[in-house]
Order: structure tokens, then C-alpha cells, then sequence
């Protein structure tokens, strides 16, 4: 369990758009159907990598405290599945997450979002530019720091009370994408 940090995308950059399946529908999402007019949180994920499911729990919490709030939250899963199958469109679907989660087939978008690590966080604001790029919170799977998300719930209080977000901002650490060969 390789630990790879982020790439950081510059702040300011505008959302790259996309067009994916979700297969718990069988519908291909875009992002400018999912956005949200206060805050999108757009993450890269997967079913198998430890550092996401030691967060599992913290990402269903997030989407349940914010809905009400107008901030939607998009997982996207870009790994290479014929290497990876336990992370397959049809695993997929059994994760149970109250957010759509989307498959990057082609692994275009996690290439357009600079997207490094799972899990992998970027915030857009209401015009779509990244606000935040970075950690969840400090927890990692053999750290004993608390599962809270407090680097993302800080960034989000702010958007949400028209406030800027804190430019320092500290890279994800998780396990690789799976880059298809």
C-alpha cells in the first residue's frame, strides 16, 4: 500500500466537464446536471483502496450534513477494472452511497482533473472553479487520527457563509489510480 499524494490543481481552474455512467442507474451523468449553485465536491474513489474505505463512513456522513445545505458530492471511480475488477461498474453499485458514483471508463477525467490518488478531493465553487484541492482530514488508515473531514467541512462552512477558503491546503494521500497499461 503505496502512499501517493495529490497533484494539487491549480486553484481557480475551471471544472472540467464530464459525461459518465453511473451504474447504479445505468445513466450517463454530466457534471453540469449534477452541480450544485453553492458547492460540488468532486472525489476520486474506489471500492478497494484502504484509504477509502478507512473514509467510507466520513463521505456518507459528509453528503447526509451538506444536502441541506445545497453542496452535492460526485465520486468518481477511474481505475482500470480489467486489472482491478474488484472494482467493476457492478461492485460499484453495492457501495451504498448516497451520491452518485460514476465510472471514468476511459479515465479521461481523472487525466482532466489531474486526479492522482484514491481518494482524491477537489471543491468548486458556485461558478465551478476548484476552491480546494487536498485532504479530507488527517486520519490515514494506520495514524490513529479521528475519521472527521474537517479539511473539507472547513473549506465548505466557508463557501457556505460566503466566506474565502484557506489557500493552505495539505494533498490527499491514498493509493494510486490503477492507470490502464
Amino acid at each position: 500500500m503505496a502512499a501517493i499524494p495529490s497533484n494539487m490543481m491549480p486553484l481557480g481552474t475551471k471544472a472540467p466537464d464530464f459525461n459518465l455512467l453511473d451504474p447504479a442507474t445505468g445513466k450517463t451523468l454530466s457534471l453540469d446536471v449534477l452541480k450544485s449553485n453553492v458547492a460540488t465536491v468532486i472525489m476520486f474513489i474506489c471500492n478497494h483502496c484502504p484509504y477509502v474505505k478507512h473514509v467510507k463512513s466520513e463521505l456518507i456522513q459528509l453528503a447526509n450534513d451538506y444536502k441541506s445545505k445545497d453542496v452535492v458530492l460526485i465520486a468518481i471511480n477511474s481505475n482500470d477494472v480489467a486489472n482491478y475488477p474488484e472494482d467493476s461498474p457492478e461492485k460499484m453499485q453495492q457501495e451504498g452511497y448516497p451520491f452518485p458514483y460514476l465510472f471514468d471508463e476511459t479515465q479521461a477525467i481523472a487525466k482532466a482533473y489531474q486526479a492522482a490518488c484514491t481518494p482524491d478531493f477537489y471543491i468548486f465553487d458556485s461558478e465551478l472553479k476548484c476552491v480546494y484541492r487536498g485532504q479530507l482530514d488527517d486520519a490515514r488508515p494506520r495514524n490513529d487520527m479521528p475519521v472527521n473531514g474537517k479539511d473539507i467541512r472547513a473549506a465548505l462552512d466557508a463557501i457556505i457563509a460566503g466566506k474565502p477558503v484557506d489557500s493552505n491546503q495539505i494533498p490527499s494521500i491514498g493509493c494510486s489510480i490503477k492507470w490502464k497499461m
